[in-house]
């Protein structure tokens, strides 16, 4: 079938809540860390589906495993037992150290999940605090409770009232942190990396701080590595690299390498004040998309990703100071880990998106002057420098145009 580029915007501007502001493209097919669009141009995809293709795209095994269990049994519900959730709980309680997981759609739904899940820890102990801690800069999802957490006003402002008795303060400042949490503070949250704030890891110390707030005050602490988790730091989870102790995790995106799927991981204490019919869920945790999971843990873990993710992170790092370096009037900072990087811009990096697009590398603008990589975690050395090199000439026909 012919897809021709104006149908597919027409249509949509007919029939679709515009609720997106797209590119002007139209991608039809994928192999690899390649994207084709309707016209037959190639791209590289440093951008992965927002950090969603773990293992690129028409992965043979990813695939073979979904094309498989479609064929052989998608989806029961709850209401009953099935053989992979539980082997998916377990494989990753051994990744995490939290022993018990709730299964979701999406990142923004685990994030929920933990929400609640922290307020029912207070109920239950009869002690209902109510006030969670977040960060300036974080994105934590779009639905009220993970709203209530993102601390954007362009995102929060049309919505509100949102959640009451949330104090934002700024990201890595240990001082803030210890006067912001009391005895009413039922959890802190924080990405280990912020990723729509524009790839910020969070430091040792201020990591420290949090371990010691939640010591002295019994606070939760609820770690959101949906962008930064599953590998793409070159970790499984970032927070065990930082010495973090979370009550509770929130991960999507990777999981699934495509397939949706998210998850709260819960530690013992906080499973243990949790009752049946307390939160659910019809899709969550679907056979399906609990295949595709394993899958992806299967490469991440058995597949010998993770020494891969550390080997070719050094090498974007070398690359991306070398482009800065290069360019010291239009990048101001590198920040970022194994695959997760941002190319912070001493102005709006809108314009390097459609730049990049024109020369055939997929990136994405964050924070608006950071731009933002987060190629899939199979690509190769050769791939990212080829990848790089074409988003390096984006830069340099952006500062020329500036």
């Amino acid at each position: 079938m012919t897809i021709v580029m104006d149908d597919v915007v027409a249509r949509e501007a007919r029939h679709v809540l515009q609720t997106y502001r797209r590119q002007p493209v139209t991608f039809v097919r994928g192999q690899g860390v390649r994207l084709y669009d309707a016209e037959g141009r190639e791209y590289i995809d440093l951008l992965s589906g927002i950090g969603v293709a773990a293992l690129g795209h028409a992965h043979t095994g990813l695939a073979r495993a979904v094309s498989d269990q479609a064929q052989t049994l998608i989806h029961t519900s709850n209401l009953f037992f099935h053989p992979l959730q539980g082997q998916l709980a377990e494989r990753l309680a051994n990744l995490s150290g939290l022993p018990r997981a709730f299964f979701c759609n999406s990142g923004t739904e685990a994030v929920e999940a933990c929400l609640k899940f922290a307020r029912r820890y207070w109920y239950t102990k009869g002690e209902p605090r109510a006030e969670f801690v977040a960060l300036d800069e974080s994105f934590h999802g779009r639905t009220f409770g993970s709203l209530s957490v993102t601390s954007d006003e362009h995102y929060r402002k049309p919505f509100e009232p949102l959640l009451p008795k949330v104090t934002f303060i700024p990201t890595n400042d240990a001082g803030a942190l210890m006067r912001a949490v009391t005895k009413n503070t039922a959890a802190i949250i924080a990405e280990s990396v912020l990723g729509e704030g524009g790839i910020r890891p969070l430091t040792p110390a201020f990591a420290s701080a949090i371990n010691e707030a939640c010591s002295k005050s019994g606070a939760l602490f609820i770690a959101d590595e949906v962008q930064s988790g599953l590998g793409r730091t070159g970790y499984p989870f970032y927070f065990k690299a930082l010495g973090l102790r979370p009550h509770l995790v929130s991960i999507g995106k990777a999981l699934g390498g495509g397939v949706p799927i998210g998850a709260a991981l819960v530690s013992q204490e906080v499973a243990d004040t949790i009752s049946f019919g307390d939160h659910g869920t019809t899709y969550g945790g679907n056979l399906l998309a609990c295949r595709a999971a394993l899958c992806v843990l299967d490469e991440l873990v058995g597949g010998g990703l993770l020494a891969h993710i550390g080997r070719v992170g050094q090498h974007v790092e070398r690359r991306l100071l070398a482009i800065a370096a290069s360019r010291p009037s239009l990048v101001k900072a590198v920040r970022g880990r194994g695959l997760m990087w941002g190319l912070d811009l001493t102005r709006d990096a809108a314009p390097v998106v459609p730049a990049a697009l024109e020369r055939g590398v997929v990136v994405n603008r964050t924070a608006e002057t950071v731009v933002r990589l987060l190629p899939p975690l199979v690509i190769t050395q050769a791939e990212l420098d080829e990848g790089l090199d074409r988003l390096d000439a984006a830069l340099g026909a952006v500062g020329a145009a500036a």
